[in-house]
């Protein structure tokens, strides 16, 4: 499957909040949704859920309109969804049963994913008495009961600890190996990076970045280098920059460890790095710089409103 979101836009009121949204997704794959609180991310959720209307583009499945009541979608939202004075497996039963299964079934793979996340033992217990992190295990379980191709998680992560962050990563694994359709919406770039292959970034209802995270990374580490010196702190090393090698380098960034150099036009790595050892410079990094998608993400999405 392909689900292409093309040229969407939305107004509440006289305000147009979305300005033409446009990416795709394939099964197999995850998409990486991401953007600041506000940039637009839960509106164009809401949209392919068929919970808001669009005032402008169209929503495809294979070329074809998407109608969410057609390919039933299992959907992770990122507030609280469930009755929280009811019982676990009672309502996941109930809300599978609006879904079209029976309830036998319905108990039956209830039962499966609240053993595969490890909560089994509290399928009597009313929602509220969980801790939040079990709380969203039984989203989890919730949005998954009915074995949905097309699969949307905002903020899985939300109130998990690093154990069960794990089980939920592996939950979020296996389904794009069994080939499912994963949109996947999180401030969390380190989780982002683990899973998806793709990713679209909104910024003020815009898309200001999409595609291939992999080439994305090249392009924007492109002619950059990263340089730590043994004989030299950071600020040290950056003076020593400006001063003898202006005409070589410029110091783009300082990390907590290194500095992020761009080469200037017709200057090569091996030109620069003959140059710092001409100069005595002891080397403890140098190489090509590869940015973490939070340094895309600020680049691309952080200036202040």
């Amino acid at each position: 499957m392909k689900l292409e979101v093309k040229q969407l836009r939305k107004n509440f009121g006289e305000i147009e909040v979305l300005h033409g949204i446009s990416f795709a997704v394939e099964s197999g794959k995850a998409l990486g949704l991401l953007g600041r609180n506000g940039a637009g991310k839960t509106t164009t959720i809401r949209i392919i859920m068929n919970v808001f209307k669009n005032n402008g583009g169209e929503v495809l499945l294979d070329g074809k309109p998407f109608h969410s009541r057609e390919q039933p979608i299992g959907y992770l939202p990122e507030e609280r969804g469930m009755y929280p004075r009811k019982k676990i497996l009672e309502q996941m039963v109930y809300f599978a049963s609006l879904r079209g299964m029976e309830t036998k079934q319905a108990k039956e793979r209830g039962r499966y994913w609240l053993k595969r996340l490890e909560i089994e033992e509290y399928e009597n217990r009313k929602l509220e008495t969980l801790s939040k992190g079990n709380q969203q295990k039984v989203q989890l379980a919730q949005a998954l009961i009915h074995d949905p191709q097309i699969v949307i998680l905002d903020e899985p992560f939300s109130g998990l600890d690093p154990v069960n962050s794990q089980i939920l990563k592996d939950v979020v694994i296996d389904l794009i190996k069994e080939n499912k359709l994963v949109i996947f919406s999180s401030h969390q770039m380190s989780y982002v990076e683990e899973f998806c292959e793709e990713v679209a970034i909104i910024n003020h209802g815009e898309i200001v970045l999409d595609g291939n995270l992999k080439q994305i990374k090249r392009e924007y580490g492109k002619d950059r280098l990263i340089l730590s010196s043994d004989n030299w702190n950071l600020n040290e090393l950056h003076e020593k920059l400006k001063e003898d090698f202006s005409r070589l380098v410029k110091v783009e960034q300082k990390k907590r460890d290194f500095l992020i150099l761009s080469l200037l036009p017709q200057v090569t790595k091996e030109e620069f790095l003959k140059g710092l050892l001409e100069k005595k410079i002891e080397i403890q990094t140098f190489g090509n710089y590869e940015p973490s998608l939070q340094d895309i993400f600020v680049q691309k999405a952080g200036e202040e409103d």
